[in-house]
């Protein structure tokens, strides 16, 4: 039987022991009339660790984010947002088709930042010809940024310059404990300057479904309003609540060694030749390395015969570490990851 190292997301993880045993356990009620107690607690918890008043649950990082939108604003408005952020490219243009909300793309540069003053120009004005500013959305840490992060005060500036404007900021944090760990700060230092946030459960964090969305109690009334809307009201959806409890209590601080793998694994790969990638660009769990565009397909394609699972295309691909994957696993993975472009090469 092949070996198998998955590294083409955080997202294959398959649910821990404890999480089974408390998704078994978990005491259920009908979320939809708001009585299921293992909801609330998570709910609960979630609000506290991002310092925000409420929070609701919600199946996915993409229905939170739509959710979000939709709560902060209304049809014909303009969402300010990333060129490469995932809710303009990976969440299928939802804000346009169900909430006629134009999206304004500005640039992300290396790790997903934004220059300040690409906001600023990017807020309209009265002039009746144009779209109104509805939102900001900012993103940490920033997925195609290669797992790139915003520092408390970096998140700050970039709020601050909407609400001078009088326009709110959601954050996309679906991995926002990556962001918080890696900077060795508490998630809510990175979520106070922001008006809501979304945090998934699933990426990281190991459960097997769900996100979270927080903000203050009347905003998070209103996004359940969405949320049905959207058909995300689910019934006793406790049993997947309780996994999200155990993610919070025991798959936080323990995200420092996905980190310390991801920058073994870039360390390894900067020593192959063929392949490109700077280690020092790594600060979570995700990475980013080049290959020749010729054979990238081909090149993936070898390394998932023997096992090695990673994503991409056009010589551009990805590798994401988990809670499935040790530092045996990654010395393992760049053998095969070494042998293969060693045979690649030799045939170019």
């Amino acid at each position: 039987m092949t070996r198998v190292v998955e590294l083409r997301s955080d997202t294959f993880t398959r649910p821990t022991e404890a999480m089974r045993r408390a998704m078994y356990e978990a005491e259920v009620g009908d979320d939809v009339w708001n009585e299921d107690p293992t909801v609330h607690r998570l709910e609960e918890m979630a609000a506290e660790c991002t310092g925000k008043e409420a929070a609701v649950f919600v199946t996915s990082g993409t229905q939170g984010n739509l959710t979000a939108i939709l709560s902060h604003t209304r049809s014909g408005q303009e969402i300010i947002l990333g060129n490469r952020s995932h809710i303009f490219v990976n969440e299928a243009g939802g804000a346009a088709a169900l909430g006629g909300v134009q999206t304004r793309p500005v640039t992300n540069g290396p790790g997903g930042r934004i220059n300040p003053d690409d906001i600023r120009n990017a807020i309209r004005g009265t002039d009746i010809h144009h779209p109104p500013t509805g939102l900001l959305a900012l993103e940490n840490s920033h997925n195609a940024g290669g797992g790139g992060v915003m520092s408390p005060e970096e998140t700050a500036l970039l709020a601050g310059i909407a609400h001078q404007a009088g326009v709110p900021v959601h954050l996309d944090g679906a991995r926002l404990f990556n962001a918080a760990v890696a900077q060795g700060v508490p998630a809510a230092a990175l979520t106070a300057p922001v008006d809501s946030v979304t945090f998934c459960l699933s990426k990281g964090l190991g459960s097997p479904v769900g996100s979270i969305l927080c903000g203050t109690s009347e905003y998070i009334e209103q996004a359940r309003r969405w949320r049905k809307m959207l058909g995300g009201g689910t019934r006793q959806v406790g049993i997947l609540a309780a996994a999200g409890i155990v993610s919070l209590t025991e798959m936080v601080d323990r995200l420092v060694e996905d980190h310390a793998n991801a920058r073994q694994l870039a360390e390894g790969l900067a020593a192959i030749k063929g392949i490109d990638i700077d280690p020092d660009s790594v600060v979570t769990n995700i990475l980013f390395f080049d290959v020749a565009p010729d054979f990238a397909s081909t090149f993936v394609e070898r390394l998932a015969e023997r096992g090695v699972r990673v994503s991409g295309g056009g010589g551009h691909l990805r590798a994401v570490t988990s809670y499935e994957v040790n530092r045996d696993d990654i010395e393992y993975a760049l053998a095969i990851i070494n042998q293969v472009a060693g045979a690649e090469l030799a045939v170019a």
